[in-house]
């Protein structure tokens, strides 16, 4: 088989790392039209499932997150964890306005600790809080994560292509199989009118000495990535497509979190980055189907996209689901 793999952010190169361990004999392309500016390189990397996170039923999102989790615990025991960008992290979940926003179903029975914060533990930053949880969990740095998977992804025959794809038509002939991670750029090659642009936008500090997270009330949290930065956020703009980088958001941030964790206002800021999360308002899209390229032709597609603010948590899962999907499509099929 012959696929192509379109989309080169977190999501997509996991797809294609899970091709390339499902179906060694298959010839693996990865397609995208960027490889450096990609929103996963905004993100913080930390692996936390916000609640509202969805897939088609219940117990696939929780089969999609768990075998996700055990993706990246299983990278952070090796030799080369440091190589890959994952690493385990404890921190802490703090709020004043409910025990509910520092509680999490997803997560409570899936990493190694997740308790309530003691009355110490409270008032651990300098701040007095109502409630708190602590939580031992995992982050991967994107920022390394994805140029090692495509480096793999070389080293094991894949082809890495620039081209940008205005439509499947235009690949179609090309392949035997597409799978497509094009997150937000769904919107334009599906037509899916489903899918929203939520902004985000962070700042990157160096802080070496920090080795603990910190949330507060969800929309401020300061996260230290695997080389000493640290990522300061966050924003959450429904529907806004603008990557301009706001000085009163970022100003906001900073103010935000060095009230949060005071030590930080020694730390050097590095960069300020802004990114679109891929939203999609019915859920997350796992499924395959077949697109007619000419009579009597057709292509295998199967989706893989809209994730919104949890592609790099749950990128492993929806790759071995959405690779699951084409083995079965592919079996069912005399062309295939």
């Amino acid at each position: 088989m012959k696929i192509a793999v379109l989309g080169a952010g977190c999501v997509g190169v996991t797809t294609a790392l899970e091709l390339q361990r499902e179906l060694p004999q298959a010839q693996i392309s990865l397609l995208a039209a960027d490889f450096e500016g990609i929103t996963s390189f905004v993100a913080a990397g930390i692996f936390r499932i916000g609640t509202s996170f969805a897939g088609p039923s219940e117990t696939i999102t929780r089969q999609w997150i768990k075998d996700s989790y055990e993706y990246y615990e299983e990278l952070s025991r090796s030799r080369d964890a440091s190589e890959i960008g994952v690493a385990g992290i404890s921190g802490y979940m703090f709020s004043n306005e409910s025990p509910e926003v520092v509680m999490n179903d997803y997560m409570e029975k899936l990493v190694p600790i997740y308790r309530r914060a003691t009355e110490s533990e409270l008032q651990l930053t300098g701040n007095v809080w109502k409630y708190g949880s602590f939580v031992s969990t995992l982050v991967t740095q994107p920022d390394i994560y994805v140029p090692w998977a495509i480096s793999k992804l070389k080293a094991n025959g894949a082809q890495i292509k620039r081209q940008k794809v205005n439509s499947f038509k235009e690949v179609a002939a090309d392949y035997d199989a597409i799978v497509n991670c094009t997150g937000l750029g769904a919107k334009r090659l599906c037509s899916d009118r489903a899918m929203v642009p939520i902004k985000g936008q962070v700042i990157k500090v160096r802080a070496p000495w920090l080795k603990t997270f910190f949330y507060g009330e969800l929309n401020t949290y300061v996260v230290p990535g695997v080389n000493g930065l640290v990522t300061l956020g966050g924003q959450r703009e429904f529907d806004c497509s603008d990557l301009s980088i706001c000085p009163y958001q970022s100003a906001a941030i900073r103010d935000r979190c060095d009230r949060l964790v005071p030590g930080l206002s020694k730390a050097v800021q590095v960069a300020e980055k802004a990114g679109l999360r891929p939203h999609r308002e019915t859920g997350v899209r796992v499924e395959a189907e077949r697109f007619s390229d000419g009579p009597g032709s057709s292509t295998l597609i199967v989706h893989n996209y809209g994730h919104g603010g949890y592609g790099i948590c749950t990128a492993p899962g929806t790759s071995k689901y959405a690779v699951t999907k084409l083995k079965e499509l592919h079996s069912s099929t005399a062309k295939l």
